[in-house]
C-alpha cells in the first residue's frame, strides 16, 4: 500500500497550491486512493476519495474542496452530485463521459488504468469531467493518451516499471507528458512526488 506526499503547484508560473498526503492500494474489486490536502501554510484544504472497479470506472468519488463537496460515480457515463459549503443547495449532473479529472494525481492513475494502452497502440480519445478548484466546478473536457515508453528501471527493491504517457488537450492542442509507475504519479504537470513509504503496487 503506497502511502506518501505530492506537491501541487501552478504548471504555469510553478506557484505552491498544495500538499496531498496519500496512501493507495489495489483489493479484490479493483483500487482506491484516500489523500488529505493541506494549503503552503499547513491549513485543511480539502480531500479526495476515489475508487475504480476492475476495468479501471470509478464507482465512488467524494471531493471536498473550499466546503464545496461531489459525490459521484459511472452511472450512464458519469453522474455527480455537487454541494454548496452551507448544505442548502445540491446540483445534479451527468454526462456522456468515460470518467472524472481534476488536480489530484489520482485522477491520472485512473485515466490510465481506465484506458490500459499498450505502447505500439495508437492515441486514444478520452472525454472526461473536470472539477476544477477551488469550488469544484465541473467542465467536460476530451484528451487524447498515448503510452509511449515502458521501461523497468534497477532499484534496490527491484525492477521499477515507469510508463511515459503523452496526453493531448484536444481543445487547444497543449501536450505534456505524464511518468507513471503502478499507481504512483512520479512526475507530471503541477504534481511533484516529494515523499514515498513504500513501492508502487504493481497492477496485474
Amino acid at each position: 500500500m503506497p502511502r506518501g506526499r505530492y506537491s501541487l503547484h501552478d504548471p504555469h508560473d510553478h506557484t505552491p497550491l498544495a500538499e496531498e498526503q496519500f496512501h493507495c492500494a489495489p483489493g479484490p474489486s479493483g483500487w482506491r486512493y484516500v489523500s488529505q490536502l493541506t494549503t503552503p501554510s499547513g491549513d485543511p484544504a480539502g480531500s479526495v476519495d476515489l475508487a475504480l472497479d476492475d476495468l479501471g470506472r470509478p464507482i465512488r468519488l467524494e471531493l471536498h474542496a473550499s466546503g464545496w463537496q461531489v459525490r459521484g460515480a459511472a452511472i450512464e457515463g458519469v453522474t455527480w452530485v455537487r454541494t454548496d459549503p452551507t448544505g442548502a443547495h445540491a446540483t445534479e449532473g451527468n454526462v456522456r463521459a468515460h470518467a472524472f479529472t481534476g488536480t489530484s494525481p489520482a485522477f491520472l492513475i485512473a485515466t490510465a488504468r481506465l484506458l490500459r494502452l499498450t505502447p505500439d497502440a495508437s492515441a486514444t480519445r478520452v472525454r472526461l469531467v473536470a472539477f476544477t478548484d477551488p469550488v469544484l466546478a465541473p467542465r467536460t473536457l476530451d484528451q487524447s493518451w498515448a503510452l509511449i515508453t515502458r521501461e523497468a528501471h534497477a532499484t534496490d527493491n527491484g525492477p521499477l516499471t515507469v510508463e511515459e504517457y503523452q496526453v493531448t488537450a484536444l481543445d487547444t492542442g497543449e501536450q505534456h507528458a505524464v511518468h507513471l509507475s503502478g499507481d504512483v504519479v512520479l512526475s507530471a504537470p503541477g504534481i511533484e512526488l516529494e515523499d514515498l513509504e513504500s513501492p508502487p503496487s504493481v497492477f496485474a
